[in-house]
């Protein structure tokens, strides 16, 4: 993945591929059609932009993910922790939680989370 960043349109359009692939390049025009009134050309165009950013395929007409929707975020998620926090998944946090109080089952959630990673 080289530049990994998608703008909201993109981000539209591959999640289109992420939650029906494999599909044929037809099948995903006429999606995009439908869901992002789109022409055949500009399917084509942010297809190919995708593909060359590494993050799909399309061979013999069959377009599928080469980076599956968790692991690009995964590493969105990283860099953006990296960029904004200098690294620090804690100074991250302590912003988050700063304005938005967690319930009672995300702190759960957070706690077995990091209780799981402790033990591997």
């Amino acid at each position: 993945m080289d530049e990994t960043k998608l703008g909201a349109v993109e981000s539209r359009f591959a999640d289109i591929i992420w939650q029906n692939e494999p599909l044929t390049s037809g099948e995903l025009v006429k999606l995009c059609e439908k869901e992002l009134e789109w022409k055949k050309s500009t399917t084509y165009t942010v297809l190919k932009k995708l593909c060359e950013k590494g993050i799909f395929q399309n061979s013999g007409g069959t377009v599928t993910s080469l980076v599956s929707k968790q692991d690009f975020y995964a590493v969105q998620s990283e860099k953006f922790i990296d960029e904004t926090f200098e690294g620090s998944l804690p100074a991250f946090f302590a912003a988050f939680t700063k304005r938005k109080k967690l319930s009672t089952e995300e702190i759960s959630q957070i706690r077995r989370m990091i209780d799981s990673y402790g033990e591997g």
